[in-house]
């Protein structure tokens, strides 16, 4: 690997009222580091341990919200119940105290099971033991299994999201992300093929961007102000992994154009492999890249940095993910041109920690590669 210049990645950004040192993103991935929804002392420290080896922003992994069928794995968080009040102060504590800004990802599966069950194989299970709510009662294209919310469960919905963007202002966190993406429910009204509702919240794609916009809204009126909301997004699906949110830039502006207006801070654009184009057009615009240009809402690109293969090909039994140096060049070549403004990197920063420091330094020899194994337990991934 030739010389690149990581330098872009170091300089500050401003996010709210906050001043990130650099442009590192420690993302959610669901990798089940709760106990009966509440994270450990334990995971405290692997989210600060990120923090301390260059992160300036640590996302956690989803969290349920305060509605009774937001989920029900017991192994993810949840922002809901006393009981886990003191565990996520703990959590915003301790990656303070390494330097780090911290948020939460709040979370509503809607009709999708939560994504660790998918992963292993259990498929999509309608579960109406837990009263789940989405747009249109379609819990896959073409597989309708229930009838669409009500108006008034929307609105139950958004006061979920409203009541635990206030507790987690309580609990010190930073701001929040909203997990809009892979298929859960803010990104059910977002994707046609789930949603076919004819009133204000579906149809055009403005109009299934409505939902959202409410979301945000409510969420804003709880943080306090200059606190980010961060909006995570994907084309993929738990679902369907080909699944597309918009055929043109035209039709992304569109879908986005009421986030946008209610006040999103940032995208987290959501990719199995940064690298590759959004739309068949002839621009090598990832999606990061699309959103930016047709929100002017900054972004942050994900997907396989630093590795030679995707997150779901890398869940397979005893896969270790080679390293892939050289498609660090083409990360900085799209950020130099400002595709994007952060970079969240997950599986190589549970492998090695400290990721970012060591490609400043350009120590790759001394960069672990990333193995299945880590997902089994990764609290104990290179913890010191």
């Amino acid at each position: 690997m030739g010389p690149v210049d990581f330098e872009g990645l170091f300089t500050p950004f401003q996010l709210g009222k906050f001043t990130l040192p650099n442009r590192f993103v420690f993302p959610p991935m669901g990798l089940e580091v709760c106990k009966n929804g509440i994270p450990g002392d334990d995971s405290a420290e692997y989210y600060a341990r990120r923090a301390q080896g260059g992160a300036s922003l640590v996302i956690t992994e989803g969290a349920y919200i305060d509605h009774p069928s937001s989920g029900d794995n017991p192994m993810l968080g949840r922002i809901r119940g006393e009981d886990s009040w003191d565990a996520w102060r703990n959590v915003a504590t301790k990656v303070h105290r390494e330097g780090g800004l911290c948020v939460p990802e709040l979370w509503h599966v809607g009709l999708i099971p939560s994504g660790p069950d998918l992963l292993a194989g259990k498929g999509i299970v309608y579960r109406p033991e837990l009263g789940q709510v989405s747009p249109s009662g379609y819990i896959a294209p073409g597989q309708k299994v229930a009838e669409g919310m009500s108006h008034a469960q929307i609105d139950e919905v958004i006061a979920a999201y409203a009541r635990s963007t206030a507790k987690a202002v309580e609990l010190g966190f930073d701001g929040i992300e909203l997990h809009g993406a892979h298929g859960y429910i803010i990104d059910q009204f977002l994707w046609k093929e789930l949603n076919h509702r004819t009133d204000r919240y579906g149809g055009s794609p403005k109009a299934r961007g409505q939902f959202a916009a409410e979301v945000i809204r409510a969420c804003r009126a709880e943080l306090e102000p200059g606190m980010p909301i961060i909006m995570r997004m994907s084309f993929w699906k738990m679902a369907d992994f080909n699944a597309r949110l918009a055929e043109t830039p035209q039709e992304l502006e569109d879908l986005l154009a009421p986030l946008v207006e209610a006040g999103v801070d940032l995208f987290d654009c959501s990719q199995r492999r940064f690298w590759e184009p959004t739309f068949a057009d002839g621009s090598d615009l990832n999606l990061a890249g699309w959103v930016k240009k047709v929100t002017g809402v900054p972004s942050c690109t994900i997907g396989s940095i630093g590795l030679d293969m995707d997150f779901l090909a890398s869940l397979s039994a005893d896969t270790v993910a080679p390293l892939n140096l050289e498609r660090l060049d083409d990360l900085m070549r799209r950020f130099d041109r400002g595709d994007f403004d952060l970079v969240a990197v997950g599986r190589a920063m549970i492998a090695e920690p400290d990721w970012p420091k060591l490609v400043r330094a350009s120590a790759f020899d001394q960069l672990k590669p990333f193995a299945t194994s880590l997902m089994a337990d990764p609290l104990m991934a290179h913890v010191k």
